[in-house]
């Protein structure tokens, strides 16, 4: 096996912490993978990897090393693209990562209609409810809801959502409408951890106006926050593309919508030295076409 394969077993083994998994994905066996990076810690005079019976984890030493190999090999993928001109396909394997249920109604479809269109594209595709590094976890494109922190990151805003509040036709009937704020307080409240970590919610044109909330439920995911406000237990706030369905079945309804906060923005994100990428072009051109004229914010027309 040559340097680079080395390298591209390393950083495999690295993503999966497996040898296992990372032969599975290489096409090679077990034994093949651990014999490259034995031979590239014998090479570089350093281990890079501790191994146990029952775990794989990554040195001091091993982490510095695979950020300069996720790099260099990206530079030499982009390279070969490059020489193939303008002209060049998507091919090889694109990482995405995205939230969880925004990722099944919108990422994921994107990705089905790449795969369709180029046939030498693989995808791996993971959703997950928590802000991913993009270097150090090896991802190409994630999605971002929410304002940005990272300026080093080349973004592409393709959406918009709010955070609304929603609540049964049944719920509504028994306890009324709450026409302030403050009448929150008087009504049972489900908090969504994930946009809720605080327990504060806010309102208003800038959002500053926030009153502490005390849930009756809390629960981790979006799903469990409409399925509960839709079995009548209270007033959920989630985010608007999460509830489109449900309300537009009916089984919900908005309140205080005139003391929402304002809009939340929905990001592309990528490294800098992607952007040249064949692969990340034809996901932003594909993320591009889905958004087109798409109305996340369920707001009345």
């Amino acid at each position: 096996m040559d340097r680079l394969d080395m390298l591209r077993t390393f950083v495999a083994v690295a993503d999966h912490a497996s040898f296992a998994e990372a032969a599975r994905r290489l096409r090679v066996s077990p034994t093949a993978a651990s014999r490259a990076v034995a031979a590239l810690e014998l090479d570089l005079g350093t281990p890079l990897l501790r191994r146990t019976t029952r775990s794989v984890r990554l040195t001091d030493e091993g982490a510095a090393y695979l950020e300069r190999c996720r790099a260099a090999l990206t530079e030499l993928d982009d390279a070969a693209l490059a020489l193939r001109g303008t002209g060049a396909l998507p091919g090889g394997n694109l990482v995405v990562t995205a939230p969880v249920t925004f990722g099944r109604l919108h990422i994921l479809p994107i990705t089905t209609s790449l795969l369709r269109n180029h046939s030498r594209l693989g995808v791996e595709l993971t959703l997950i409810d928590r802000v991913v590094r993009l270097v150090e976890e090896g991802i190409d494109v994630a999605v971002r809801i929410g304002d940005l922190s990272d300026s080093a990151l080349h973004a592409l805003k393709v959406a918009e959502v709010r955070r609304v509040l929603v609540a049964s036709p049944g719920y509504i009937a028994a306890r009324g409408t709450p026409v302030t704020v403050p009448a929150l307080h008087d009504r049972a409240l489900i908090s969504f951890t994930e946009i809720d970590r605080a327990h504060e919610w806010r309102f208003g044109a800038t959002g500053k106006t926030a009153i502490r909330i005390e849930p009756r439920l809390t629960v981790n995911t979006a799903d469990a926050a409409i399925a509960a406000a839709a079995d009548g237990v209270g007033i959920a706030r989630v985010l608007s593309y999460q509830a489109l369905a449900a309300v537009a079945s009916g089984r919900l309804v908005t309140l205080l919508d005139e003391a929402a906060p304002p809009p939340v923005p929905v990001h592309l994100v990528y490294q800098a030295n992607r952007r040249t990428s064949v692969n990340v072009r034809a996901f932003i051109d594909a993320a591009r076409a889905h958004f087109s004229g798409l109305d996340l914010t369920g707001r009345a027309a």
